[in-house]
């Protein structure tokens, strides 16, 4: 029975391990969202330079994700519920990598920007940045809790950060339309607000993969709006 109780230790461990590393990610994540607002409103080059920089520590951890849930796999061979904990990790970390990713996209834009004068729209982009920086950190929370009811709130989120960026493609469009010198602002704008919805659409992604961990069904398939640059 030792021998039994030291390997579910040791199981545990390392499950706990994953679930760390996740949280660093996602803690990682919010901040970079968080800092690239920052950086963009006050065009703070400098400060989007780190965020561009330390995007290499969310991506060092997500191998790490992976290197650890692949010898889980290997040498425990879960079930049932600790598999699926598992895998939801694997992809999990695939996915706050990308959302890494949208926020060192945006921080790329700043010094492009800071030559630029601010136009109104840039004020709603903002409090569209705080909703997605809450909503990945949400669902992280919800995924440490293995709270399916949190992932469920986290995906009702996502229908404010889609009407904030109709609002705001609604908005730049406009702008465009009534002076062409405001285009070449106007198009860089439009694409942050569409890295940030495209964060909130993977923090609902990580909410559904957190709902199947914690209750072994698939969350209710969710209606989306139209994108209006699609449509």
């Amino acid at each position: 029975m030792a021998s039994s109780g030291h390997t579910i230790k040791a199981f545990d461990d390392e499950l706990d391990q994953l679930r760390g590393s996740i949280a660093q990610m996602g803690g990682l994540a919010e901040e970079a969202i968080k800092e690239a607002m920052r950086a963009l409103v006050q065009r703070d080059t400098e400060a989007a330079a780190r965020v561009v920089e330390n995007d290499k520590k969310i991506d060092a951890l997500e191998a790490e994700v992976e290197r650890t849930a692949v010898q889980i796999i290997a040498l425990r061979a879960p079930m049932a519920d600790d598999l699926r904990d598992v895998v939801a990790a694997l992809k999990i970390a695939g996915v706050v990598e990308r959302i890494g990713d949208y926020a060192k996209n945006i921080a790329k834009r700043v010094p492009v920007l800071e030559q630029m004068g601010k136009i109104a729209p840039l004020a709603l982009l903002p409090e569209m940045g705080r909703i997605a920086g809450e909503m990945v950190g949400n669902v992280l929370n919800a995924f440490a809790a293995r709270d399916a009811q949190a992932a469920l709130a986290v995906c009702e989120r996502d229908e404010a950060l889609d009407n904030f960026y109709n609002s705001i493609f609604r908005t730049l469009l406009t702008f465009m339309m009534e002076n062409p010198n405001n285009i070449t602002q106007a198009t860089h704008l439009l694409f942050i607000a569409k890295n940030l919805e495209r964060v909130g659409d993977h923090a609902t992604n990580v909410a559904e993969m957190v709902y199947f961990a914690a209750t072994g069904e698939k969350m209710a398939e969710r209606s989306k709006g139209a994108d209006p640059a699609e449509g």
